[in-house]
């Protein structure tokens, strides 16, 4: 029997499995089929395997060539059994893997001849983007195409499909303990990954469901606990288990980010802000760096900042934990969405705007030093939600407001990410859909946007990432129009901008010479004076066209030292760390 598993890549409230991310519903997926047959021959396949097969190379955007591209024709059309995984519901910008929706995938293999099986959140449907109502359109198609739609657990149904076929019920949830063989026998799925071994960054499951949803209901458009009634928390064992599994296949990042809030982890449960559990927390981190000692990145994803403003001692620990254990450059999403109390209400968000200030002001006062890798060791990011019911131009002026204090008051916040609201099916927001008004406030939405990402955004990442600030290890992903984009390894890693065409899939090391709204751009180190371009040397700090000019003429330099008797005393001393001859 031949099943192939084709990843669409998810992107949902509470999980990332777009690349470099690996996330869990491959690998889960992977196991429980090997759990019911372990003779069965599983192919993992991504929807860029697909385009590139099908369309070509303008079929993609980049990839890493795997052996399977080169099959996946073969492999699908001998397929007995087609796997989909996907569900994109917190659309953003991706660099160099973009996610596949329902119709996409359809007229790759709808010609096929295998049984077709439909798994992950894409049952609720797919969002295209920001600010749109999920239509009948997509779930319709997908029971045309597919024989199976899984709404419950996929890994679930999989493994009693294997099991008995006729008895597998797409509605049934697992538990964490049938999960734990799934999850370790799933673990060697990635081996097929595009980005392994010195790339992906695994994204790790501790928690299921919202607790401040079980307490008083979850945020109007959420779709987490829209799929999960009640709060689970996975073992600390299981967690660690599977990723020194993963970590002995040779992965060394990691991104414990399949949760709601990783501040919730094992919390006691307390109406609209759980009581944090930090011994919990500093056991799990502690017995994964004992677990995987090489690990070269330990991040998280989401934290709900009512937790930490109200429970500070606490919240103090845990960042101290993900500090002690985990790696520089890791970031902690706190979902605000508004600063209009009056919005918040009406939409039960998770925190009110000074929580999620003092929560902020928090994890400064702990977190903002910069570590060995060039970024601060533990910062905050904020999420904005633009579209709410209830929203009003007033609305708008304070957030603004929100994110101006922060940025006046010397604090750092790693991004602030603008997303306009989903309408997803079965949502409390469903049901105040005619509420979201995001074509009547559209020139206001575009008009603050415009407004924070030229009078906070800029700013703050000149004050994040300093010109002069080497960050360490920037994979180079994408050449583009005389541009190579890069980036670290991390949850929510900063887009670096190189003027130059540089070799993709390796690490540099980058000095930051200049900034935009969202991104930075970068030169790799050491810089060679005698080679480099006048276009690469323009963007260096403080050398200036006619030293430029003066540079060029009298190259080749015959020694550092020459070069550097050209700079003033002031500038010499950065030089010397960032060029050569």
């Amino acid at each position: 029997m031949i099943i192939t598993i084709i990843d669409g890549y998810t992107d949902e409230p509470a999980g990332l499995g777009v690349p470099p991310y690996l996330g869990i519903y491959p690998r889960y997926a992977y196991g429980a089929i090997k759990k019911a047959n372990k003779n069965a021959q599983v192919f993992y396949l991504t929807i860029d395997d697909l385009r590139f097969t099908y369309e070509g190379e303008q079929g993609i955007k980049t990839r890493n060539k795997t052996p399977n591209v080169l099959k996946a024709k073969e492999i699908l059309e001998k397929a007995d059994i087609i796997i989909y995984i996907g569900g994109l519901h917190t659309p953003g910008k991706y660099l160099s893997a973009v996610p596949s929706q329902v119709e996409e995938v359809a007229k790759f293999i709808k010609h096929l001849k295998g049984t077709k099986i439909l798994g992950g959140p894409a049952f609720m449907g797919s969002a295209h983007g920001g600010g749109t109502k999920i239509s009948s359109k997509e779930l319709m198609l997908a029971q045309t195409v597919f024989d199976h739609i899984v709404y419950g657990d996929l890994e679930a149904f999989l493994y009693d499909f294997f099991k008995n076929p006729k008895e597998a019920d797409p509605l049934r949830f697992r538990t964490y303990e049938e999960l734990k063989d799934y999850a370790l026998l799933g673990a060697e799925v990635v081996k097929q990954f595009p980005d392994y071994p010195h790339f992906v960054i695994v994204e790790i499951e501790t928690q299921r469901g919202c607790p401040k949803a079980a307490g008083i209901g979850g945020c109007s458009f959420c779709t987490e606990p829209v799929r999960y009634k009640t709060i689970e928390d996975r073992p600390i064992k299981d967690i660690i288990k599977e990723i020194q599994i993963l970590y002995d296949l040779g992965v060394r990042h990691f991104r414990i980010g399949r949760q709601s809030c990783i501040f919730s982890y094992m919390a006691k449960p307390n109406d609209r802000v759980p009581i944090p559990n930090p011994k919990a927390l500093e056991d799990l981190f502690r017995g994964i760096r004992d677990a995987a000692p090489l690990i070269k990145t330990l991040h998280v994803d989401n934290a709900n900042p009512a937790i930490i403003a109200n429970y500070p001692q606490e919240g103090i620990k845990i960042a101290k934990a993900l500090i002690k254990y985990g790696t520089p450059g890791n970031v902690v999403a706190f979902g605000l969405e508004t600063a209009d109390p009056k919005v918040a209400k009406l939409n039960n968000l998770n925190s009110t705007p000074d929580e999620a200030y003092e929560a902020v002001k928090i994890l400064n006062d702990v977190g903002a030093k910069r570590g060995y890798n060039g970024m601060p060791w533990l910062l905050p990011g904020i999420n904005i939600l633009f579209g709410l019911p209830g929203e009003t131009k007033k609305t708008y002026e304070l957030t603004y407001e929100f994110l101006k204090r922060i940025l006046d008051d010397d604090l750092l916040v790693r991004r602030i990410n603008i997303r306009q609201v989903v309408v997803f099916p079965g949502t409390p927001l469903w049901h105040m859909r005619e509420k979201v008004k995001i074509e009547k406030h559209k020139k206001l939405i575009q008009h603050y946007k415009y407004k924070i990402r030229h009078e906070i955004d800029y700013p703050m990442l000149k004050r994040l990432v300093p010109v002069g600030t080497i960050l360490k290890e920037v994979r180079a992903e994408v050449f583009d129009n005389g541009l190579t984009y890069g980036r670290q390894i991390g949850s929510y890693p900063l887009i670096v901008g190189i003027p130059k065409e540089i070799e993709l899939n390796k690490l540099y090391n980058v000095v930051i010479v200049g900034h935009g709204f969202r991104s930075i751009t970068g030169i790799p180190i050491p810089v060679n004076i005698n080679n480099e371009s006048s276009k690469v040397l323009s963007y260096l700090p403080g050398l200036g066209k006619k030293r430029i000019i003066r540079i060029l003429a009298q190259r080749p330099f015959k020694s550092k030292e020459e070069f550097l008797k050209m700079l003033d005393p002031r500038e010499r001393e950065f030089y010397e760390k960032i060029t050569k001859t």
